[in-house]
């Protein structure tokens, strides 16, 4: 009897080989969640056409059909109460989903340094006791002199899909609003100094780590006042403050770029020195970095999106990363009530296309890692 293989049998034998082989090689497959990676992360209630309740609970199978289970959301007013914040926290977990990240407002006296900020600034540390009791890890804030969020407007990208523009010739010459005055950047590194000399400590011994969101958008001068945050080199100012992994950033590869600045650059940087605390992942395309930009699709704007990533996983440390700023697709303009937070933005339909493509960045990243 012949031990060879007809022609039939050694086709057979090659193609059940090749089904086989990229196991047998060790490729690896998608890797779940662990302590020491990042997490893909929603706005709780956005599983829905509109905002939603953070109890919502057809919202949170929404969030989780997208192989999402860490949220994000608004804290409320000051100070923040243990009870109410385990309550919010024990809800979304009876719908099978995480909160890791609160964003805190309501301290502008803080901000402007104005009378009451002692009173301002103490309410937040009451806020950061009581997240550090229900073991929330990260609180998120702004510190704006004023957001140039009049120089939005709507943008049309592919297929009539909708594009958020900025451009800041549409809003430079604004004067100052009365509730905020014009502030210089003395003035509000001197106020944010201020600040985070008091709520740090109380941050460190709660265990929970703060993350400044940069000026978005970066624009040089805004309603009369500059901005700490409008540049990296304000960024890397500001942790050196309070040296601790409490006084971190919310890292936003857009913004990077809106400024001219290397999105993998600066994301080493920050990781390197343990201050990133949150992330945000999208896409821009610049024609004038601080004054002119367009936020467009993930996929196809001047970020390496992969080797962000990349940078991201090296931290080993799990935030949340937030795949914002949706674009405005048919599918979700067509839903009825739907309301977009910026011109030419988008809702859930859009937020699965950015989800989908952040899980294939992040899963790409980890196996790059392993090989």
């Amino acid at each position: 009897m012949s031990n060879r293989l007809t022609r039939r049998e050694w086709i057979k034998a090659a193609g059940g080989a090749a089904l086989v082989a990229p196991a047998a090689a060790g490729i690896p497959g998608p890797r779940r969640d662990s302590k020491d990676i990042p997490k893909i992360c929603l706005p709780a209630g956005l599983g829905g056409y509109g905002p939603g309740g953070v109890g919502d609970e057809a919202a949170a199978r929404r969030i989780r059909q997208l192989g999402v289970e860490h949220v994000i959301s608004g804290g409320g007013r000051i100070p923040w109460e243990e009870g109410k914040l385990r309550e919010m926290i024990d809800r979304l977990k009876a719908n099978g989903l995480t909160l890791g990240n609160l964003m805190i407002s309501g301290f502008s006296s803080a901000v402007y340094g104005r009378p009451g900020r002692d009173d301002d600034i103490e309410k937040v540390i009451q806020s950061i006791r009581a997240a550090g009791k229900v073991g929330l890890p990260v609180i998120e804030y702004n510190w704006y002199a004023h957001r140039a969020m009049e120089g939005y407007f709507e943008e049309t990208g592919r297929a009539g899909a909708g594009m958020t523009g900025f451009d800041y010739e549409r809003m430079k010459d604004l004067p100052p609003l009365p509730n905020e005055g014009a502030h210089t950047l003395k003035e509000m590194w001197a106020n944010i100094t201020y600040f985070l000399k008091a709520v740090i400590p109380e941050a460190e011994k709660a265990g929970v780590r703060l993350a400044l969101h940069p000026n978005d958008p970066p624009a040089p001068l805004s309603r009369g006042s500059e901005q700490i945050m409008g540049t990296v080199e304000g960024w890397k100012r500001l942790i050196e403050i309070v040296r601790s992994p409490a006084n971190g950033i919310t890292y936003d590869c857009g913004v990077t770029r809106e400024m001219g600045q290397d999105p993998v650059e600066v994301c080493r940087y920050f990781a390197s020195r343990d201050r990133i605390n949150h992330v945000h992942f999208r896409n821009v395309r610049v024609q004038k970095p601080y004054e002119r930009y367009t936020e467009v699709f993930i996929d196809e704007g001047e970020v390496d999106m992969f080797a962000v990533m990349k940078e991201v996983v090296k931290i080993k440390f799990p935030c949340l990363i937030f795949p914002e700023h949706p674009r405005g697709i048919d599918y979700d303009r067509e839903r009825p009530g739907f309301k977009s937070q910026y011109p030419g933005g988008g809702g859930y339909a859009a937020y699965a296309f950015n989800v989908g493509y952040t899980r294939a960045m992040l899963q790409a990243a980890l196996s790059a890692g392993r090989s």
